[in-house]
């Protein structure tokens, strides 16, 4: 199998509208010896046509065509079983980078041999009128525990390219259709030596219609998510201090998304609704308690009454009621 500097997952799901920026982003990249995935995760637009056009111009580009859509973690773990790169990233189908964007990140791997994992600098690009740099507090290298904390609250964002070892050995987490690919990066962060930023830019799109914007069902899948890297944690026995950090940050999702079924529950269908808060209930019965510190497990509205589901919800229908009260 012959090798290449970088490997590049594209992950397609009807995104012809913004598929072509995507696609020649990559090929007009300074960095050349580049190896581009695509899979389109049985997309119902012009996607795939589209896929194969490009297929077809430049042999860089390789298609993999999936017949049933299982969600943007399990097309990238398609795509990483060709895997050919020293280094491999993701570029999500709507999403571009400008040409330079490879090559800065390569040379800050070969400047510093510890460094695992390097970060994009990232725009959110709205519209041609409304971009923002991705807010993140400038550091000029993290260790992997540091970086991992870090991306719990995304105070590091996960657009990224990392060594192609650390990647093969975790790949994807599939445990969700949407979401679980956020473990996925922080095991890579975990798994680093050191992390560091490039001069690189990736462009995120912003769209309002989006799973983490848009209002679902397929929100509550952050809970499986969430889950799930807490076992693998467990399985990978790492210290205790980082399983109370993750402890933390999951006990406050499960919160989260009970005000967001509060506040929303009337747009979901009864069955939808009904099975949302069966995922939360889920989750809030698999926290291990003794992990949160007494200031967070007694604070009303995050009492976990880890014996009632009748109180916690009692709990959180009077905290939520009582600040939507005060927001009037």
């Amino acid at each position: 199998m012959v090798e290449c500097e970088v490997t590049i997952l594209v992950a397609v799901y009807n995104t012809e509208q913004y598929l072509r920026q995507c696609m020649d982003s990559l090929l007009g990249q300074t960095l050349s010896n580049i190896q581009i995935i695509c899979i389109d995760d049985a997309s119902t637009d012009g996607s795939l046509a589209i896929l194969r056009e490009y297929e077809d111009r430049d042999q860089r580009v390789e298609v993999i065509a999936l017949e049933t859509n299982r969600g943007q973690a399990h097309a990238r773990n398609q795509g990483l079983t060709k895997a050919r790169g020293r280094y491999i990233g993701f570029l999500d189908s709507d999403d571009w980078m400008d040409r330079h964007c490879l090559e800065e990140g390569v040379r800050t791997f070969d400047k510093y041999p510890a460094t695992d994992s390097v970060l994009f600098h990232t725009i959110y690009y709205y519209s041609s009128s409304r971009q923002e740099e991705f807010d993140m507090e400038p550091f000029e290298v993290l260790s992997g525990h540091e970086a991992f904390v870090r991306s719990l609250t995304w105070k590091i964002h996960g657009v990224y390219m990392v060594k192609a070892e650390i990647h093969h050995r975790y790949p994807y987490d599939e445990s969700a259709h949407a979401f679980s690919d956020d473990n996925t990066t922080r095991l890579h962060y975990l798994a680093s030596r050191e992390v560091r930023q490039c001069e690189g830019t990736y462009y995120y799109r912003q769209r309002a219609d989006s799973t983490s914007h848009a209002f679902s069902l397929r929100r509550f899948d952050y809970l499986k998510a969430n889950q799930s890297m807490s076992m693998t944690l467990r399985r990978m026995m790492v210290s205790r201090d980082i399983r109370d950090v993750y402890e933390r940050h999951r006990w406050l999702n499960i919160i989260d998304l009970y005000m967001l079924w509060f506040r929303h529950r009337h747009t979901l269908s009864p069955i939808d609704s009904a099975e949302a808060l069966h995922q939360i209930r889920l989750a809030w019965a698999s926290i291990n308690v003794r992990r949160l510190s007494p200031k967070l497990r007694w604070k009303f509205g995050y009492v976990p009454f880890h014996r009632s589901w009748f109180l916690f919800r009692m709990q959180e229908e009077l905290y939520f009621s009582l600040r939507k009260a005060l927001r009037r």
